[in-house]
This record gives structure tokens, sequence and C-alpha cells, in this order.
């Protein structure tokens, strides 16, 4: 008698999503944006948050996504948290019986597995975000459960889901089990990211910048990875050569309350009026299409900034420091140098604003052809889709 063949995977798959939590970062963000691609006829998803409500749980509930929250707060990795929270998360995951599990994170990575493990074993994917874990930027608890990442990696993960090389290889080093691991970048909406006029002439207006003013743009988040330090002592120096430039920080702590930030802006001596200080938005296209330049001038710790994606889609000129895979990302259309070099920054920036014409034009264009041809959205998520079928068939 021949072989009976496999139970066929029901459809839709149901694949439950854990994450740490919902303020606006790249982990977060791309899970909205996968979550806005998947069919809905060939996946249902859901989502747990293990920390408190963020910015980012309204845009997954517009998308009719169901969203529950633990509540597990700021102490999330502590001693104290992680046991009621792990006893809540094996219960909801009893009760779904997903196909799946999706983990975003380090926390959600050792939490999501070990409720994974109680709940009866479905597979989990885990996922990892991270190039590097500097000691005195990066909390000892992050550290530790990270660590232990690496010991449960051959027990708890079915797969291991990078999102850069760079990620892969930092995590081999670490003790992660490099035979399950595999890359699927970040992706981007094209058809929301785009180069717009319109949108570059009103936001400017909005700003009050000329629309000739060279305007140059660090959309991120006030954070020591973001080393806001470097890029404002960078364009202190490039304003100086060229009084023009303006200079867009956006995101969230980027207000003129944070004071932290207000010091920083002092000590670079930029000049008040070649800054724009945002705050977050929710016009990021608009943002995005308004820019000449796109900046990540992160420190450390950067797989694949999500910024130089949606800039690079919008048309703006990539300039990265060379950290996760981001000279990779903008080699041969952008500018990378190496983290915390202001003098290098300025001069990559001044490099860029100096270009031809015509040179701007076919890099821009050049930009937006690469994210079109390597990080659509749409293909994006249908890897996702692909590898949780994957495994899903393997776990039957």
């Amino acid at each position: 008698m021949a072989p009976s063949s496999p139970a066929p995977l029901p459809a839709p798959l149901k694949v439950v999503h854990v994450i740490t939590g919902l303020s606006v970062g790249g982990a977060e963000t791309m899970l909205a944006k996968v979550l806005s691609a998947l069919p809905r006829a060939e996946v249902a998803s859901s989502v747990i948050a293990l920390g408190n409500r963020g910015p980012m749980a309204e845009r997954i509930e517009a998308l009719g996504v169901p969203l529950t929250h633990l509540d597990a707060g700021r102490t999330l990795g502590g001693l104290f948290s992680a046991p009621r929270s792990l006893t809540r998360l094996t219960g909801l995951l009893r009760k779904s019986r997903p196909d799946v599990v999706q983990t975003w994170m380090y926390h959600a990575n050792l939490l999501g597995g070990l409720a994974a493990m109680l709940a009866g074993h479905p597979p989990v994917v885990w996922g990892l975000r991270q190039s590097d874990l500097d000691p005195a930027r990066t909390k000892a608890t992050t550290r530790l459960i990270a660590r232990a990442g690496a010991r449960l990696s051959r027990r708890l993960p079915a797969r291991i889901l990078a999102c850069a090389d760079a990620v892969r290889c930092v995590h081999k080093a670490m003790g992660y089990d490099d035979a399950r691991m595999t890359v699927i970048p970040n992706g981007f909406d094209t058809a929301v990211f785009r180069p717009d006029k319109e949108a570059r002439a009103r936001l400017r207006r909005e700003l009050d910048v000329a629309d000739d003013a060279p305007l140059v743009g660090l959309p991120a988040r006030f954070d020591p990875q973001k080393d806001h330090a470097t890029f404002l002592a960078s364009a202190a120096q490039v304003h100086a050569a060229d009084p023009r430039a303006v200079f867009v920080l956006c995101g969230e702590g980027t207000t003129v309350t944070n004071s932290r930030l207000e010091r920083l802006l002092k000590d670079s001596r930029v000049p008040p009026s070649a800054i724009r200080l945002l705050g977050e938005r929710r016009d990021m296209p608009a943002v995005m299409a308004a820019l000449d330049i796109v900046v990540s001038s992160s420190a450390f710790g950067e797989g694949f900034p999500n910024v130089l994606g949606e800039g690079m889609a919008a048309g703006a000129i990539p300039l990265a420091t060379d950290s996760g895979d981001s000279r990779a990302i903008v080699d041969g259309v952008g500018f990378a140098v190496p983290p915390r070099r202001p003098d290098a920054l300025a001069r990559a920036m001044l490099d860029a604003l100096a270009l031809p014409a015509a040179e701007r034009a076919r890099r821009s264009a050049a930009a937006r052809e690469r994210v079109m041809r390597d990080y659509a959205l749409d293909a994006i998520a249908r890897r996702y889709l692909a590898l949780w079928r994957e495994v899903a068939g393997e776990s039957r």
C-alpha cells in the first residue's frame, strides 16, 4: 500500500504574532506592514503584545487584526513580570491553537517559545532584529535574554528569521543555531512611499523651507542607538559650509519639550533657524518625499533600518552609518560612513548635496528601483507566508 500523503494545511493558515510591545520601532512597523500585505483568504492573523498599549496598536486594529495586550509593562524582562506573562500567554495560545507562532524580538522570542511548548507545541518562528548588543548601551536584562535565546535556539524555534545578513552573522557568533536561520529583509509599499511633488511642496510650505533648499532628514526615535548627537554635530559642519541646508528630526522624542535633545542642539551649535523638530508624524510618506537626503546615523545595533527603504522608495538619496546591512542597502545609490564619526557624516552629506542634478536624478531613480526590485512589500509578505506554511507542514 502506498504511504498516505500528509494532511493538507487548513485554509486560511492561523498565525499568532507575539511581540514585546507596540511602540514605534522597526519590528513593530514591520509587523504592521506584513499584516497589511498578507492575503486574508490565505492567512488569519492575530497579535499578542506582551507590554502596554503603544502607538502601533491603532494601526494594527485598523487592519481588523485581533489584538490582545498582556500589560506586562516596562518590567517585562524582569523576574517578577515574566512568570505571570508566561502563564497568560500559554493560556491564550492553548485556546487559539495556532498553526504557527511568529515572535518578534528577544523577550517575545523567549516567552513565546516557552509558552508554545507548554501550550502543545505549535511551531514557533523567532524574529531577530538587532545586529549587535553594545554592553554600554543595552540593558543587562536584554543581553541576558539574548544569551538565553542562544542556548535555547536548538530546542524552542522551528526557524529563526533574521531581517538582515548582519543580524544572522552576529547571532551565529553568539551561539544561535545557524541551521535554523533564514533571512527575510524588510519590505516597503512603493505605492505609498514614492516621489510626490505635491506632497513635497506642501510639507516644505508647512516647515517654511524653500523648494530649492537642501533638506536633510533623520527620521528616528530619540534613542542612544540612533545617535542624534553625531547627526547634529555633522549638521553644524554642513550648515557652516552651506547655510541654505535645513535639518529635520522626526520620531518619538524629537520635540522642543525634550530637555536632552535641547542640550544636544545647544552643544551642536546648529542655528535654530536650520532645525525643524517634528515629533511623531503620521504622514511619513510626505516627509520622505520632501527630503533630499535621508539619514540613518545609528551608532550600533541596526539590522535593516526602515527609514532607508522608505526614503529610497520616495527618491531621497540615502546616507547611512555602517551598522547592520546599511552599507549593502545603499551601495551604489547613496553613501555609507563609519558610526560615531561626525566629520565623515558631514563630508558625505556635503558630497550628496554637491551631486550634479543629472547624477542626483540617476541615484534617486536607482534607489527607488532597488526597493521595488528587492524589497517590495507584497513579495516580502509572501516570503513570510511561505516560511510559515513550511514549518506548519513540517509540524503536521
